[in-house]
């Protein structure tokens, strides 16, 4: 594996992914995963375990610059994030026994269906307006919708981090800016999970490419992260849906090469 190639597809990798994780709360998977397949060679499910942990301290680091600025809701995250948890061992397991060639397609449609409902349909719902959502409804709907979406984190590698910022913005009815940090809160947990699951059931990875892309996601993730808070909520959707779109443009781009 040549090394300047190994460094520049992690170094693209990470750039996308951590613009992804920072802006919108992507999984990095939905990234890295077909980069590292298609320019590195690397086995689909190996691949998989990289990007989930790259997603860690991404999604950490996310997660903490989007609770200093008070856009994290913990209490109703932690709900979520014990059935993604669980169904992401689920979906890390029934993942290893299907072909290689069956992970990512969801990932790509999802991610561009999103962008495109951000710039077409944003979230404008206020702080305000979250408070009047019925906490018994919001914890059944949490369990529900956690369940479904820790399962496809954890067989696929992605897709769980926009299944929460859809399900948060359009069912649970959060504002964008606390659906992206409570959706990160959440992925920190879920992709560790994922990511040792893969490991154990897969074997060790690839440890230069994990460091490369754990750093450069990293370093992206924190870039993204502190513009979005910065920001108002109309230019944020437009943004988070023009970069899902190009991600996603970027992804069926690299798959055309396999």
């Amino acid at each position: 594996m040549n090394l300047a190639v190994t460094i520049l597809v992690c170094f693209f990798a990470g750039l996308g992914a951590g613009l992804g994780t920072g802006f919108a709360g992507m999984s990095a998977a939905a990234v890295i995963t077909p980069m590292l397949v298609t320019f590195l060679g690397m086995e689909a499910y190996d691949a998989v375990g990289i990007a989930l942990a790259s997603d860690v301290l991404a999604s950490a680091v996310s997660a903490y610059t989007y609770g200093k600025n008070k856009n994290l809701d913990v209490k109703n995250g932690l709900v979520m994030m014990g059935a993604v948890l669980v169904f992401t061992m689920v979906g890390s397991f029934v993942s290893s026994l299907v072909p290689g060639s069956t992970m990512g397609s969801f990932s790509v449609f999802m991610t561009m269906l999103l962008g495109v409902k951000f710039i077409v349909k944003p979230v404008m719902t206020t702080k305000e307006a979250m408070g009047q959502v019925s906490a018994k409804k919001r914890l059944i709907q949490s369990l529900i919708c956690g369940s479904l979406i820790g399962f496809i984190c954890g067989f696929v590698g992605a897709g769980g981090g926009m299944m929460m910022l859809l399900i948060l913005t359009s069912v649970l009815g959060y504002e964008l800016k606390t659906a992206v940090g409570t959706s990160v809160f959440i992925m920190a947990f879920t992709a560790f999970t994922g990511s040792v699951s893969h490991f154990v059931i897969g074997g060790a990875p690839n440890w230069l490419v994990l460091a490369l892309c754990v750093g450069f996601t990293l370093l992206w993730a924190r870039i993204a992260a502190r513009i979005a808070n910065k920001v108002d909520a109309k230019f944020l959707n437009r943004a988070t849906g023009v970069i899902l779109i190009l991600l996603g443009a970027v992804v069926l781009l690299v798959n055309a090469f396999t």
